[in-house]
C-alpha cells in the first residue's frame, strides 16, 4: 500500500523556509506534497512560489481554510503564533511551528488541548533533535562508557544581531529566553529526560532593545545530578553540550546547528585518553520533517509531543520567573 501524502502549506516566507525547510519537504516528495506559499503580499507570496514550483496564496486566513490541505509549516515569530497556530488547529490543520512554539506554558497548554481535541499533531520544530549525531551519544551513555551521569551542561549563544531583527522584539516574542535558551533547554530534557526541573535562573534585560538577550539557569532532579544552561545574543559563539559521568566525559561540538555538509565532531574523554568521534554527516531538517510525517500518520506519537511540547514551555516561564 502506498504511503499517504500530505499536502502541505507553508504560512509565511521566512528566510529559514526559503534556505533549510521547503527544500527539506520538496526532498521527502514521497510523504509530502507542496501546495502553497502564504504571505501577507502578493508580490511576496507569488516570488516564493515561482521559486518552488506550487502556487501563491494571499493572507495567512485563506491557506488556513484551504480544502486541499492536510498540514502547514508556520515559521512566524512566536509572538504570532497564539494566534496563527490555533487557528490552524480550529480549521482540522496539523501543525509544525519554529520554536519556541509559544510565548507562555498557558499559550502551550491552550496549543495542546485543541490539537489534543481535534486529534491533530503538533510539532515544535527543534530539529537538531533528529540529527543522527545524538544517537552516538547515546551509544556512548548506554554502552556505561562515561559511568553514571553527574552533571550535563549546553550552551548556545552568538555575536549581536542587526538591530532591526525581530528577534530583539518583545512583542514579536523576541529575546534570548525564547530562542537561543530554548535550544540548550531541549538539549537537556533530551538527553537526561523530562525529571529536572528549574531550580534558579537569571536573565540580562537590555533596556535599549526591551528584551533580555543573554542568561543562565540551573536545573536538577531527585537524584541530586544537575544541569546548567547558558545562552545568549551577545555573546562568543557557542553551540554545544557536555555529559560529564562518573569514568568520563563526552562534547558535543557542533550540537544545534551543524549543516547538512558537516561531520560533527564528538568527543570522548576518559582516563585513557581523549577520543574524537567524526559523526556521519545529515540534514536535521529532512529528518525532522521525517518525524513529522510520522506524528500525522502514527496517532501514537502524538501524546509524545504534546507532553515535550507542554514541559518545555513550562520550563522556559519558570527561567523567566525565577529571573525576577
Amino acid at each position: 500500500m502506498a504511503d499517504k501524502i500530505v499536502r502541505i502549506g507553508i504560512l509565511g516566507c521566512a528566510n529559514i523556509a526559503r534556505k533549510s525547510v521547503i527544500p527539506a519537504i520538496l526532498s521527502l516528495s514521497g510523504k509530502y506534497k507542496l501546495k502553497y506559499i502564504a504571505s501577507r503580499t502578493a508580490e511576496k507570496a507569488e516570488s516564493f512560489a515561482k521559486e518552488f514550483e506550487c502556487s501563491p496564496i494571499v493572507g495567512y486566513e485563506e491557506l488556513i481554510y484551504s480544502d486541499d490541505v492536510d498540514a502547514l509549516y508556520i515559521p512566524l515569530p512566536t509572538g504570532m503564533h497564539k494566534e496563527w497556530i490555533n487557528k490552524a488547529l480550529q480549521a482540522g490543520k496539523h501543525v509544525y511551528s519554529e520554536k519556541s512554539i509559544a510565548y507562555s506554558y498557558h499559550e502551550a497548554q491552550e496549543m495542546v488541548n485543541n490539537a489534543r481535541g481535534k486529534g491533530l499533531g503538533l510539532m515544535e520544530g527543534y530539529m537538531f533533535l533528529y540529527h543522527s549525531q545524538h544517537s552516538e551519544v547515546f551509544k556512548l551513555i548506554n554502552s556505561g562508557s562515561i559511568g553514571e551521569i553527574r552533571h550535563f551542561y549546553s550552551s548556545f549563544g552568538f555575536p549581536p544581531l542587526q538591530p532591526d531583527n525581530f528577534r530583539y522584539s518583545e512583542n514579536m516574542g523576541g529575546g534570548a529566553l525564547l530562542d537561543a535558551a530554548g535550544y540548550t533547554l531541549r538539549a537537556t530534557h533530551f538527553i537526561m529526560g523530562s525529571e529536572l526541573e528549574v531550580k534558579a535562573a537569571t536573565l540580562h534585560m537590555d533596556a535599549s532593545k526591551g528584551t533580555n538577550i543573554y542568561g543562565s539557569a540551573f536545573l536538577s532532579n531527585s537524584k541530586g545530578i544537575g544541569a546548567t544552561i547558558a545562552f545568549g545574543f551577545d555573546n562568543f559563539y557557542q553551540c554545544r553540550y557536555e555529559v560529564w559521568g562518573e569514568l568520563g566525559k563526552i562534547t558535543v561540538e557542533r550540537a544545534f546547528t551543524a549543516p547538512p555538509n558537516m561531520s560533527p565532531k564528538i568527543v570522548f574523554e576518559n582516563t585513557a585518553g581523549l577520543h574524537v568521534i567524526n559523526a556521519q554527516p545529515d540534514n536535521h531538517f529532512i529528518r525532522s520533517f521525517e518525524e513529522f510525517y510520522k506524528l500525522i500518520t502514527k496517532t501514537e506519537l502524538m501524546e509524545k509531543h504534546y507532553s515535550d511540547i507542554l514541559s518545555q514551555s513550562q520550563s522556559l516561564e519558570l527561567i523567566r520567573e525565577y529571573s525576577n
